[in-house]
């Protein structure tokens, strides 16, 4: 199994190629192609290679699915007998990405596998 860490909207996650992520907001359209640099690490094969901070030569390519938006986070702050209250929300901005592929130093070393076709039954 193949993966990488990389680093988008001051978080580092986990990603491997055939699977979506929701990360911070990306300014990109959707249905549009994204590469992000900031891969931290790579793992193929057995073989793990660590930047120091970022790998040369190493990409991860996907596709942005959609732009949504997260879940209420409530804030409620409130002084005791000082009849003050204050209650906020926050929803985040969400970019939904499929990783298509982890490249090394220009070569694809893992990319999404194509959807099986749909097998038709002659009766």
């Amino acid at each position: 199994m193949t993966y990488a860490i990389i680093e988008t909207g001051g978080k580092q996650i986990r990603v491997e190629p055939g699977r979506f992520y929701d990360i911070e907001l990306l300014a990109a359209e959707t249905d549009e192609q994204v590469t992000i640099d900031a891969v931290l690490l790579v793992q193929h094969e057995g073989e793990v290679t660590i930047g120091q901070p970022t790998v040369a030569g190493a990409t991860v390519e996907g596709t942005i699915l959609r732009h949504l938006r997260g879940r209420k986070v409530l804030v409620y702050k409130m002084k005791p007998k000082k009849k003050t209250r204050k209650k906020r929300g926050h929803r985040q901005e969400i970019t939904r990405l499929m990783i298509n592929s982890i490249s090394l130093n220009g070569t694809v070393i893992a990319a999404k596998e194509a959807a099986p076709a749909a097998e038709t039954v002659a009766e």
